[in-house]
């Protein structure tokens, strides 16, 4: 008997949409849905809070809670204040937002900075990291803000006042206001006698201001944000196996090597881990062996290889750095560490081998965009560890000072 053509298509549809009905109750019911997270499909099982494994999604984003003062024109003072960025962005970000803060309280106007290296003569202008542009406007209304001295004012001839991290408004009345009201200009030099980036158990009146200086007034001029992003898009294709995800770490062989990272600190507590040690934590933590490391080292060290030998895909810089870009930024360590700060900043999980000011500010940018998987390294992990454990005290305990900028 013939078969009719139309019956054999009609057959044939009702089968695949028996196939397609089944493949839909089945991922409904079985399989993960899909997150859109950094432009990448990642299932909610591993990028949403809760779920299984050592990942975790972004908290909501913060939006800034302080307010921006306005500056009254009557008594404002004509003398200036100075000063130089030093010793890379984890420094910038406190040194700006010291010299606002106490530019503000004296009235005084605040000349733009320059940055300068470790080595002698090693200096650049502030356009050529971060954008005037961003600085000069977030500060309008805030302080007077001029790109220069005015021609007759040496800068060799200023009197130069040092001032501890985050002075309070009796510090700036007591030390620094004195010499600015005898010599009229003044060069401010910060210096850090501990790593203070806690919040105050009450809110004082200049955290405003210390807000904005530390959160509101650097952005990345566009050569330097395109590496960084070049090199974060790079990790992200590296890491097609964990959907995207990568984790940052913050381990450097100079500073592993030097006797006060060597040296254990209060009981129970050390300020530096090694590549071993960071393996042993990741892995215990459940970070299977496919997972894409960035380390804020500059190039491979064969002390590392003990940290590859767990998770083979582990870089640094020199491998994942755009090769017409390497002349400029590889081997300059001022860049190298802007470089690291927003690589760390933007990571899916950022792991601190060593404790400090770096740690501290780039756990306080990650607070402010909601990135609050900062897993902190221990001595003693069991096996098979929750990594809730493990997360920094300037998240568990909301301690930080970005949580009195951000809300």
């Amino acid at each position: 008997m013939a078969v009719d053509p139309r019956q054999l298509v009609a057959g044939v549809l009702t089968i695949t949409m028996f196939v397609m009905l089944g493949n839909m109750i089945k991922r409904d019911h079985f399989d993960p849905a899909p997150v859109s997270i950094h432009g990448t499909s990642k299932t909610s099982e591993l990028s949403l809070p809760g779920g299984d494994g050592p990942w975790k999604g972004d908290d909501a984003f913060l939006t800034p809670c302080w307010s921006k003062p306005v500056l009254e024109e009557e008594g404002q003072s004509q003398g200036y204040l100075t000063f130089s960025l030093t010793n890379g962005p984890e420094y910038h970000i406190s040194q700006i937002s010291d010299a606002v803060v106490v530019a503000r309280y004296l009235r005084a106007t605040l000349v733009l900075p320059d940055i300068r290296g470790s080595d002698p003569g090693d200096k650049r202008g502030f356009e050529d990291v971060y954008s005037t542009e961003k600085f000069l406007k977030s500060l309008d209304g805030v302080v007077k803000v001029a790109t220069s001295l005015p021609t007759g004012i040496s800068a060799r001839n200023l009197a130069v006042v040092k001032v501890p991290s985050r002075p309070t408004e009796e510090e700036i009345a007591e030390n620094i206001e004195p010499v600015f009201r005898e010599k009229g200009n003044i060069r401010l030099v910060t210096y850090f006698p501990s790593v203070n980036m806690k919040k105050s158990s009450e809110k004082k009146n200049i955290d405003s201001i210390a807000c904005l200086g530390m959160f509101g007034t650097l952005e990345l001029q566009p050569d330097v944000r395109e590496v960084i992003d070049s090199m974060v898009e790079r990790l992200r294709t590296l890491s097609q196996k964990s959907i995207g995800q990568f984790v940052a770490v913050d381990l450097r062989v100079d500073i592993l090597e030097k006797r006060s990272c060597q040296e254990s600190g209060s009981p129970g507590a050390k300020s530096c881990y090694g590549p071993q040690e960071i393996a042993d934590f990741l892995t215990k933590l459940g970070f299977k062996r496919d997972t894409v490391i960035y380390l804020t080292q500059a190039r491979w060290d064969s002390s590392l290889d003990s940290l590859k030998e767990f998770f083979p895909k582990t870089y640094t810089k020199e491998s994942i750095m755009p090769i017409d870009k390497k002349a400029k930024y590889l081997d300059v360590a001022e860049l190298e560490k802007v470089i690291d700060m927003y690589i760390c900043s933007e990571s899916d999980v950022f792991v601190p081998a060593i404790s400090g000011l770096f740690y501290a500010n780039v756990a306080g940018k990650r607070i402010a965009s909601g990135k609050t998987q900062i897993l902190v390294p221990s001595e003693d992990v069991p096996s098979f560890a929750s990594h809730t454990n493990y997360v920094s005290h300037y998240v568990s305990e909301k301690n930080h000072f970005a949580y009195s900028c951000f809300c």
